[in-house]
């Protein structure tokens, strides 16, 4: 069982806010009850049911999938599917979370979420009864407080920011009245536990309130913030001079590539509807990026049929395991393996020789197929390739509905080159890198409608 801290307190006392911060100051989980109270209110009030009507609540139960997720160390509230953490934070949903945490079906319904999360974890926990009630054996109980004014004008300026228009007369009014709810319910009301410390931040800033209860968890559990890694760099560049561009292939090669491309053509707008817009934007020379959209196995092709330069692409080494024929296939239109899960400078490598060598680069940044069409979240890689090697990049969008199949509609967009002054990065810092990456991933995303 790990270390588990329960902070409890009043409406607005910025137990949410101060919890996440001490929970990524020394690595421990933050679980927001609060926000599965909010969910369960939620639900009922989206599916036209009455937070007080007690029976009606009960009997919508069963119809509620709720659960945390973590995404980037932070939590989301996923509601039967929903990503619902922001439609969460609205003033009458706090109203309607009060009024369903005082039901004994709701607290046990959501009961056991919480203690299977707290046994597996350091953790800490915030809500109302969480010293008292969900872990009354925590190692660590706080109960952070602050005036009712105080507490509305913190809420006002939150609910401002996010463009809600309650006034800080109802907002007040909501505080006191949730105060007075929480406080006098029959089931688990809002008191502070025997062995609880209170925390009064009042006149407190936020830092100050999480140093000082950082330190109290310090002083009773020993716990220490996480040492923190020193962060390598991506890819040393001086390693990778820019290449080299202007070699020539085989012109005999490329001349039956070229016929063979030109069949491939006539043959696909004869199964499908196929068209291209923007080849205008196609270098006719080698050693360019074409950063595409991915939707099925075809795109490779798709793609290198308005190149007049071969293209290489990046396969997953798996499929290099299959039979002798898709081997031979793929490699013919340019695939090399890479392993996954070795980091990026082997790709890196291999990108850059096949760019050496005065063949075209295709990256599929998004790493997988998309099956709805809409493009995904490009990956790093396709930023540290462009910023090393210095070559244009072309971006490209793949668009058809639906699954491929006789005469659908096919149409390939070809976007205006990015080229190497933009994709200058002076560090292969992350956000440097980042940056370069949305640059990419906005051109494709522009192509794809």
């Amino acid at each position: 069982m790990g270390i588990n801290v329960a902070l409890d307190g009043p409406s607005g006392a910025g137990k949410s806010t101060i919890a996440k911060k001490i929970a990524a100051k020394l690595g421990f989980v933050y679980v927001d009850t609060g926000a599965l109270y909010r969910s369960i209110a939620y639900y009922v009030i989206n599916n036209g049911g009455d937070v007080k009507n007690t029976e009606q609540v009960i009997s919508m139960l069963p119809g509620v999938d709720v659960k945390l997720k973590y995404k980037r160390k932070a939590q989301c509230v996923i509601l039967c599917g929903e990503d619902v953490s922001d439609k969460i934070r609205t003033p009458e949903i706090s109203m309607g979370a009060s009024a369903v945490s005082a039901v004994p079906e709701v607290r046990e319904f959501l009961f056991d979420l919480q203690r299977s999360i707290a046994a597996e974890n350091n953790i800490i926990m915030d809500g109302r009864d969480i010293g008292t009630v969900v872990l009354p054996n925590a190692d660590v109980k706080i109960f952070l407080t602050a005036s009712a004014e105080e507490r509305a004008n913190r809420r006002f300026k939150e609910l401002q920011e996010k463009g809600d228009p309650s006034t800080y007369e109802e907002v007040l009014k909501d505080i006191n009245q949730r105060d007075y709810n929480d406080t006098h319910r029959e089931i688990a009301p809002l008191k502070k536990a025997d062995d609880a410390i209170e925390v009064d931040s009042t006149s407190m800033t936020l830092d100050e309130t999480v140093d000082a209860i950082t330190a109290i968890i310090e002083e009773k559990t020993g716990a220490r913030p996480p040492e923190k890694k020193e962060r390598k760099p991506l890819l040393d560049f001086t390693d990778y001079p820019p290449v080299k561009r202007g070699k020539k292939l085989n012109p005999v090669k490329l001349f039956f590539y070229n016929l063979l491309r030109y069949i491939v053509i006539f043959l696909l707008k004869c199964w499908y509807d196929l068209k291209f817009e923007g080849v205008e934007n196609v270098p006719k020379d080698g050693s360019n990026i074409f950063a595409s959209n991915h939707r099925s196995m075809l795109d490779p092709v798709l793609v290198e049929l308005q190149c007049r330069v071969p293209n290489s692409f990046m396969a997953k080494e798996e499929l290099f395991e299959k039979g002798k024929f898709f081997v031979g296939l793929i490699k013919f239109w340019g695939a090399f393996p890479v392993a996954r899960g070795k980091g990026d400078t082997d790709a890196i490598k291999l990108s850059v020789e096949k760019l050496e060598s005065g063949r075209n680069l295709l990256i599929f940044p998004e790493g997988t197929r998309s099956h709805d069409g809409k493009v995904g979240r490009g990956k790093t890689g396709v930023a540290l390739i462009a910023a090393v090697a210095q070559c244009p990049v072309i971006p490209v969008g793949i668009n058809f509905e639906g699954k491929l199949k006789f005469r659908r509609k096919i149409v390939v967009r070809f976007g205006k080159p990015i080229r190497p002054e933009q994709l200058k990065v002076t560090t292969p810092g992350p956000k440097e890198l980042k940056l370069l990456k949305s640059t990419i991933m906005d051109s494709i995303i522009e192509l794809v409608h």
